[in-house]
C-alpha cells in the first residue's frame, strides 16, 4: 500500500461530512471555493465539545467570550491566556473531528510579534489548538505575517472587535460610512498576510457582502448578515442560556428554562423524600 493511499479523503460536505479526521485550514478553503456554508460554535468544556462535535460542527472557537460564559466577568477583557489554556484542552479533548481555534486573549499578542508567537504556541503546545483567533486589522499584520511564516493557522477579526470595546465607547456597529472603506483595507491586508478566515462583527450586511465577495478566504459572519460564508454564535446565546443576547442572536432553544425546571424538580424531590427512592439506593 502506497503512503499515499492511506491518507483520509476529504470530507464531501464541511458540516456533517465523515473524513476519519480533523477538519483542517484545506477544507475550509475547500468550501468556499464550493460556496458551501457553514456552522461555527463557541465551546469550553469537554461534555458540550462531544455533543457539538457529534452534531457535525466543522469548526469550534474557545473564545474569550468564557470571560463572561464561564468566568462571570462583563467583558472579554479580564481572561488570561492560563484561563483559556485549560478549557482550549478540554474542548480538544472532548471533540474527534472539528478544528478547534483559540482566542488568543487581551494583552497576549499586541506588545509584539514575538509576544503574539509565544502566546500561541503556547495554545498550539499545551492545550493542542489546531489554529487561533487574534483581533484589529493593519495593526495586527505583523503578528499574523509572524505566525503564519511559523505553520500556525490563523483566523482575523474584523468589525466590532470586543478586546477593543473602550476605545470603540461601548459595543456598536462597525463599517458604517467611510469607515466601512477602511474595514475592507483591513479585510484584503489580513488575507494578504496569511489569515485562513475572516471573522466579522456587528458590520452592515451590505459591508459583509461586499468583504465576503472581495476576499478568497471564507469570512465568518456574527451580526453581519447572511451573505457571509459562515456564521459563528456563543452556544450560551443560541441555546438560551444569555439573558439578554444580542440583536443578530437567534434563541434555538429554552435551556436556561429546561433547567430551571429539572434543579427545581430536583429540590421538591429532595425536601419532599421522593428522592432517592429505592431505585436509587445501594442495598
Amino acid at each position: 500500500m502506497s503512503s499515499t493511499s492511506r491518507i483520509p479523503s476529504s470530507p464531501t460536505t464541511l458540516y456533517g461530512g465523515q473524513a476519519g479526521r480533523r477538519v483542517t485550514v484545506r477544507d475550509i478553503a475547500a468550501a468556499k471555493e464550493r460556496g458551501e456554508k457553514w456552522p461555527m460554535v463557541t465551546a469550553y468544556d469537554a461534555m458540550t465539545a462531544k455533543v457539538f462535535d457529534e452534531a457535525g460542527i466543522p469548526v469550534m472557537l474557545v473564545g474569550d467570550s468564557a470571560a463572561m460564559v464561564v468566568y462571570g466577568y462583563d467583558s472579554t477583557l479580564p481572561v488570561s491566556v492560563d484561563d483559556l489554556l485549560p478549557l482550549t484542552a478540554a474542548v480538544v479533548r472532548g471533540s474527534s473531528r472539528a478544528l478547534v481555534v483559540a482566542d488568543l486573549p487581551f494583552g497576549s499578542y499586541q506588545a509584539s510579534p514575538e509576544q503574539a508567537l509565544a502566546t500561541a504556541a503556547r495554545f498550539m503546545k499545551e492545550a493542542g489548538a489546531h489554529a487561533v483567533k487574534l483581533e484589529g486589522g493593519r495593526r495586527v499584520l505583523p503578528q499574523i505575517e509572524l505566525l503564519v511564516s511559523a505553520g500556525i493557522p490563523v483566523i482575523g477579526h474584523l468589525g466590532l472587535t470586543p478586546q477593543s470595546v473602550n476605545a470603540f465607547g461601548g459595543y456598536r456597529v462597525q463599517g458604517r460610512g467611510q469607515s466601512g472603506d477602511e474595514l475592507m483595507a483591513d479585510a484584503k491586508a489580513l488575507e494578504h498576510a496569511g489569515a485562513f478566515a475572516v471573522v466579522l462583527e456587528c458590520v452592515p450586511a451590505d459591508l459583509a457582502a461586499r468583504v465576503t465577495a472581495a476576499l478568497s478566504v471564507p469570512t465568518i459572519g456574527i451580526g453581519a448578515g447572511p451573505s457571509c460564508d459562515a456564521q459563528v454564535l456563543v452556544w450560551q446565546d443560541l441555546m438560551g442560556l444569555t439573558p439578554h443576547p444580542a440583536k443578530f442572536v437567534k434563541k434555538y432553544a429554552d435551556l436556561a428554562g429546561e433547567m430551571d425546571h429539572a434543579v427545581r424538580a430536583f429540590a421538591h424531590d429532595v425536601v419532599s423524600g421522593v428522592f432517592p427512592a429505592p431505585e436509587h439506593s445501594y442495598s
